[in-house]
């Protein structure tokens, strides 16, 4: 693995904690935001196959 590859990865990991926490907070409410976590665990957010 080059030193590019893991530039990149490592910020593709933040972007996608960043989605996942901004999709988090617009919850409205307790039900709604157990909601969102369980789509979170369920894969909604899986990462994608390319690298952009």
């Amino acid at each position: 693995m080059n030193i590019t590859a893991k530039i990149r990865g490592a910020f593709s990991r933040n972007r996608h904690e960043e989605r996942v926490r901004a999709y988090l907070d617009q919850s409205v409410s307790m039900s709604d935001l157990e909601r969102r976590l369980r789509e979170v665990d369920q894969g909604r957010f899986a990462s994608r196959s390319y690298p952009f």
